[in-house]
């Protein structure tokens, strides 16, 4: 576990259609459209004073559990969310085909 990652949790913000994790006084986001039954993830926002932390996976880690519990499929339209989601075979049945 990161330090003081034990209040870091990744949460879905409907309104402004994306998830967020909050660190540090920044906040890391993944940007989403969803429609269907589908969430395609269009873009990945790691502050640059959170960067090389591995932020951006627990935030990515995160909205695909967010996504899996809601039983959606995805579409990684994102470079970083497709990237995480190839290296991780857990997520990989999320995947619209």
């Amino acid at each position: 576990m990161m330090d003081g990652s034990a209040n870091e949790t990744v949460a879905n913000n409907p309104e402004r259609q994306r998830y967020e994790l909050a660190v540090d006084g920044h906040i890391a986001a993944a940007y989403y459209e969803k429609a269907n039954g589908v969430i395609t993830f269009v873009h990945t926002e790691v502050p640059p004073e959170l960067g090389g932390k591995g932020i951006g996976s627990k935030l990515v880690r995160g909205a695909l559990d967010h996504v899996r519990a809601e039983g959606l499929k995805v579409i990684a339209q994102c470079p970083f969310v497709k990237a995480f989601i190839e290296k991780h075979a857990d997520y990989q049945h999320l995947l619209k085909r």
